[in-house]
């Protein structure tokens, strides 16, 4: 059985190797990106049995996508070829202090013609965990029905439904985005916000209290990523507990919420209570902002393991 099955849109990571403005570049690291195939691939190198939905285009990057998640041990079966559009690319340049700017291709790119009809329903329901976000449902009106589609298959069959929002104010308006999050938070089990998707769907609600509203409706987890600072975790039992971050010297963010949503379905998967997810959650989040790129840095369990062990021993120092 698949742990985890993600849906959604890969996109093609090219980094800027040197700081300044994107024209003045002259050298990039191609990479890997895009939200559920960051966090499809860091439960992979977790260990865990995974599997990726979604289209890319019949092209170099496609098909380069689909051998780098085969040799990830990621089923690439539910991955469709498209002929008549191109696989998604996004460039990352770099300020002289190490902030992002991002600047994309993915209009009309192979993801977003992503349809209801090609979700496999026998194969959705027979996985522990599925897992989508509002990115996906946000590029387009077909790849957000495909979104949907799985998420209520996957509810029927008893398929736990996990969801990231992940709000992108520049891919929508708010009436569209807070409705594509209102529908998934109506099929999500468990479901992960940031202090800024908090801000844009709650009104700049304090976190707790935006916890609560979402554990209102239909989910029966909420977890908070609070960057630095660790997360907030919630459950439907009216449990609330602050689960501090680790130290390490951040690098590049880019992915680093992905893989921490990827470290806590495997972490909780594998029998862990809350507390204890949100701990190992929040060192993958950690090791893979240390380094650069969105899938690159992203650690094994055993890194992680160590990770833990060494933070764990140096906090109980005096």
């Amino acid at each position: 059985m698949l742990d985890l099955i993600a849906i959604g849109e890969p996109l093609v990571e090219l980094a800027a190797e040197s700081s300044g403005r994107l024209g003045e570049v002259e050298h990039f690291r191609r990479g890997w990106g895009g939200d559920t195939a960051n966090c499809v691939l860091a439960a992979a190198r977790l260990g865990g049995a995974c599997s990726y939905i979604t289209r890319v285009g019949d092209d170099e990057f496609g098909r380069a996508f689909v051998a780098m998640l085969e040799r990830n041990g990621v089923d690439a079966s539910q991955v469709g070829i498209d002929t008549a559009h191109h696989t998604g690319v996004y460039f990352v340049s770099y300020t002289d202090e190490r902030q992002h700017r991002f600047t994309y291709l993915r209009r009309d790119s192979a993801a977003s013609h992503l349809a209801g009809g090609d979700i496999d329903p026998g194969y959705v329901g027979a996985a522990r965990v599925l897992h989508a976000s509002g990115i996906s449902q946000a590029i387009s009106r077909s790849c957000a029905g495909a979104i949907e589609t799985a998420m209520t298959i996957a509810r029927a069959a008893g398929t736990t439904v996990s969801y990231d929002a992940n709000v992108r104010p520049a891919l929508g308006t708010a009436e569209s985005l807070r409705g594509n999050f209102a529908r998934a938070l109506s099929l999500a089990d468990i479901m992960f916000v940031s202090e800024e998707d908090i801000a844009y769907l709650y009104d700049d609600s304090p976190v707790e209290a935006a916890l609560d509203r979402i554990l209102g409706e239909q989910p029966t987890l909420a977890v908070a990523k609070l960057g630095a600072r660790g997360c907030l975790i919630g459950d439907d039992a009216g449990t609330r507990l602050h689960v501090p971050g680790w130290t390490v010297e951040a690098v590049d963010a880019t992915g680093a919420g992905d893989a921490f949503s990827a470290g806590f379905i495997l972490s909780w998967l594998r029998g862990a209570a809350p507390e204890e997810a949100g701990r190992y959650a929040n060192a993958v989040g950690a090791l893979t902002a240390a380094g650069i790129g969105a899938i690159a840095p992203q650690p094994d369990h055993d890194q992680v393991a160590v990770f833990i062990e060494r933070q764990t021993q140096a906090r109980r120092t005096p």
